[in-house]
């Protein structure tokens, strides 16, 4: 099996076109398709299905692609741990974050990043901590800053950043307003939530805080962006749960404390890869992020190996 027709099955598969794959690649869609054909002899298995209009993935295709980005991500990982001994740090850094995590300053930790290592491309996604977890761990993002969503695996790991508590936002002529005093799940369950998507670490936060108490709520209001969530707390259409420091992008807005909730802490984690697997680029960062700070607390060396 040759990396090349690894590197050709996952265009086709992230592209789901023939054409647009031997483009990206800059290869001649008919030796693309039979750098495909090749491999599916290999593995004595169709990995597509083709039609006239689209390309999708067969079972033995979907079960080939992840491990096929993890062997993708390895090599380059090996490229650039002998291109960083040799005392050059080039490559690509694929990061991913939630919006406004706790703990880093991402604009500022990619702006200090770039500084020392002008010679590596950076590129960022953002999403939910769910769909960072998988990508970290299919190798296709070299680390992300999430909610910490589940435990440590061989494929992931998560070093802490930060952990605060959940506070309710409302408009300040909002009758929970008035009362000024810490609240309990059962005294906002009744209002209208507005609240993110189900996959982003804030909502899993409240959605288990909710669901601990016994107390069911309507979310009628879903978005996902942070300044959206503020807009519409701030035109008293309804209340938010949200990590402490929430609160000081929007003063305007009453913040009270939410009490009894017991596990009701937002803690941001870096997602990485197995040290063996991590990238150089992604070590550069962590260090970085310890050393210099960029709005973290300090992170023990030891994990960072």
């Amino acid at each position: 099996m040759e990396l090349r027709h690894l590197q050709h099955f996952v265009a086709v598969a992230e592209e789901r076109h023939f054409t647009r794959a031997a483009e990206r690649l800059l290869v001649s869609q008919s030796g693309l398709s039979a750098s495909i054909r090749a491999l599916e002899r290999e593995l004595q298995a169709p990995l597509f299905v083709r039609t006239t209009r689209r390309v999708t993935l067969t079972e033995a295709g979907r079960a080939l692609l992840g491990e096929a980005e993890r062997i993708l991500a390895q090599v380059r990982a090996a490229h650039e741990a002998v291109a960083a001994v040799q005392g050059v740090l080039r490559g690509t850094l694929s990061l991913g974050t939630e919006q406004c995590i706790a703990g880093v300053h991402v604009a500022r930790l990619l702006a200090a990043f770039r500084r020392r290592h002008p010679d590596v491309e950076v590129r960022l996604r953002q999403a939910g901590s769910c769909a960072l977890a998988e990508e970290v761990a299919a190798g296709r993002l070299d680390l992300a800053f999430a909610y910490r969503t589940r435990a440590d695996t061989d494929q992931l790991r998560s070093v802490p950043l930060a952990g605060e508590p959940m506070t309710v936002l409302c408009h300040p002529g909002h009758r929970l307003a008035r009362a000024g005093a810490a609240l309990t799940p059962g005294d906002v369950g009744k209002e209208p939530f507005v609240d993110f998507h189900p996959d982003w670490g804030p909502r899993r936060v409240t959605d288990a805080v909710f669901a601990a108490a016994g107390v069911r709520r309507s979310v009628p209001l879903e978005v996902n962006d942070v300044h959206g969530l503020l807009d519409l707390v701030g035109e008293d259409l309804g209340v938010a749960v949200v990590p402490r420091h929430f609160r000081h992008k929007r003063p305007s807005l009453t913040a009270l404390p939410l009490k009894g909730t017991g596990e009701a802490v937002y803690e941001t984690v870096a997602l990485l890869p197995p040290p063996q697997a991590t990238s150089p680029a992604a070590r550069a960062l962590m260090r970085l992020l310890e050393t210099e700070g960029a709005g973290c607390q300090r992170i023990g060396e030891d994990r960072l190996r």
